[in-house]
């Protein structure tokens, strides 16, 4: 008898759940739900109005995801409940909420329903600027050991700028919280009854390493003497790698998924690093870039580097044996998704809508007609800030070589291009700091969806690009590791390495650099990389000094 997994992976503003053929890695059925409060980045529910840089999500949502997506796909399918060997999940992060012991989210209670700091912080809330900016400046003075596996700076996407915004903001919430948790740990504890915490999240983005645990009481107390015990009081020091099991489900959720109490569930992981698995990479050198609303790029090493600019490095963060690196764009998908809201004339829309065609297709027919560097623009990728390698969302996006003779599509290909520019940036620091990248590979709606892009990427990077073979490979993924945490008895597998090679996939599909064209880019590229450090690197602080007076204002 077939057994099978689900897979169910939390994005930006929906999640989906995947149920996958153990043995075959064949997917049966999908289903999304869109999160009915979407991101809460001007107002709470209530009307409330957030502050600037804000942005917060509902974990009602997630529930719902489960509630509605799990019961579709087993309907769909046709699979008995019986039948669902394991069940994974993969989430944005650092997307962390506070909650009481029991596991309620501050949020859910009257009284804090009206309290923004008692909502889920997504990953993307930059507020905590500030707080990140002091905590990089104060591990810098003391020369903290821990900073270099994070590139030098640690992001105000991460755990503790949000968690110390939330104390110096709202000292009352931070004191009502028993815990500060990632929602795909939160989630977990939802759907085993028992809280568990992840080496993914946990190494990535809340400063923890495995062989030294989290930085020292002393350097939380340099920060904010209430700080001091933030680690024990607020977050946990039972921590569980990659591909263990983390529990089973609870009698409670699977009456409202419809699965079969006692399903293995496995350990969450992050939702960009839940892709290595789902595309068989088991080797150090091959860079994967999962491409969406922003882009993560993924790569195994076999020894700990120090890379000016990462996201991170940490051993088993993704798999068991190796040192797992990440870098990051902030903007990409969301980058395109701007510029067709707000900067395509209405004529462009008739046309389109005339030809029968998505305003996106429309547009990308009409930026592919040009050669490289026929439009004469440059663009610098920092729409929603510089994730790798300057670590700094105060950084705003730029666009030069404008002409009164500019048309939308050259300023659209531009921006794609500016993307591209960002990845070969990190690339290239992998590189001179040691690290190498031998192979390219690229999943994501934008990887499968859009060839123009990806020959561009393949062009500006020269490397080869191969493309994830599944539509929803984070979920795969996340199905991967629920088979892992079934084990081979109850039908699953005993190692990731091995589920991962039945299960995961690459489409034969191949972009191929082509001289003529990465020839020009390289000048092009030069041109970016010298912007890039201008503005980036302190010598022109334009950027800051513009957002500093909109803010005063």
């Amino acid at each position: 008898m077939a057994k099978y997994t689900i897979g169910v992976d939390y994005g930006t503003l929906s999640g989906r759940a995947l149920i996958v053929d153990v043995e075959t890695g064949e997917e049966l059925s999908s289903a999304v739900f869109d999160y009915p409060h979407a991101v809460m980045d001007e107002a709470l529910p209530s009307g409330k109005k957030l502050g600037f840089d804000w942005a917060l999500q509902h974990p009602q949502d997630y529930i719902d995801v489960l509630k509605y997506t799990v019961p579709a796909v087993l309907k769909e399918s046709g699979i008995a409940p019986e039948d669902i060997v394991g069940l994974g999940l993969d989430f944005t992060a650092s997307t962390i909420l506070p909650a009481k012991k029991d596991g309620t989210p501050l949020c859910f209670l009257p009284e804090y329903a009206d309290e923004p700091h008692a909502y889920v912080k997504l990953w993307k809330h930059h507020a905590a600027q500030a707080q990140a900016n002091k905590l990089n400046e104060i591990a810098q003075q003391r020369n903290e050991p821990w900073l270099k596996n994070y590139g030098g700076k640690v992001s105000s996407e991460w755990a503790i700028p949000k968690i110390w915004q939330v104390l110096d903001e709202a000292p009352e919430i931070y004191d009502a919280a028993d815990t500060f948790i990632e929602a795909a740990d939160w989630l977990t504890w939802q759907l085993t009854g028992k809280e568990c915490r992840n080496s993914c999240t946990a190494g990535y983005k809340e400063m923890w390493n495995k062989r030294t645990g989290f930085p020292s009481k002393d350097f939380f107390k340099a920060l904010d003497e209430r700080l001091e015990n933030v680690v024990e009081d607020k977050l946990s020091l039972d921590i569980k790698p990659m591909g263990d099991c983390a529990g089973t489900l609870t009698a409670k959720m699977a009456e409202l998924t419809g699965l079969k109490e006692g399903t293995a569930v496995a350990v969450p992981i992050i939702d960009a690093h839940v892709f290595v698995p789902a595309v068989g990479i088991a080797q150090p050198g091959k860079m994967l870039a999962i491409m969406g609303t922003s882009t993560c790029h993924m790569l195994l090493g076999t020894q700990e580097k120090q890379v000016q600019g990462m996201c991170g490095v940490v051993e088993d963060g993704i798999l068991p044996g190796f040192f797992a690196y990440e870098a990051g764009q902030s903007c990409v998908g969301d980058h395109f998704q701007w510029f067709i809201d707000n900067c395509l004339p209405a004529s462009y829309y008739d046309e389109a809508k005339a030809q029968g065609k998505n305003i996106h297709k429309f547009l990308r027919e009409k930026a592919e007609k040009y050669k490289v560097g026929e439009s004469g623009l440059l663009a610098l990728d920092w729409w929603n800030g510089n994730r790798s390698c300057l670590v700094d969302v105060d950084l705003t996006g730029m666009m030069i070589g404008m002409t009164l003779q500019t048309k939308p599509e050259e300023m659209y290909r531009a921006l794609i291009e500016a993307t591209a520019y960002g990845t070969r940036m990190i690339i290239e620091t992998f590189r001179e700091y040691g690290v190498e990248v031998n192979e390219f590979y690229a999943a994501g709606g934008i990887a499968k969806k859009d060839p123009m892009t990806m020959q561009i990427y393949a062009d500006v990077i020269r490397m080869p690009i191969k493309i994830a073979g599944s539509d929803q490979a984070g979920a795969l993924g996340s199905a991967i590791f629920g088979a892992v945490a079934a084990g081979k008895f109850q039908g699953g597998y005993d190692d990731v390495f091995s589920a991962a090679s039945a299960m995961g996939k690459v489409l034969d599909t191949v972009y191929n650099p082509i001289e003529e064209n990465a020839q020009i880019y390289d000048k092009l590229f030069a041109e970016y990389r010298t912007l890039h450090d201008y503005f980036g690197r302190g010598e022109n602080d334009v950027m800051k000094r513009l957002k500093a007076i909109k803010k005063s204002v």
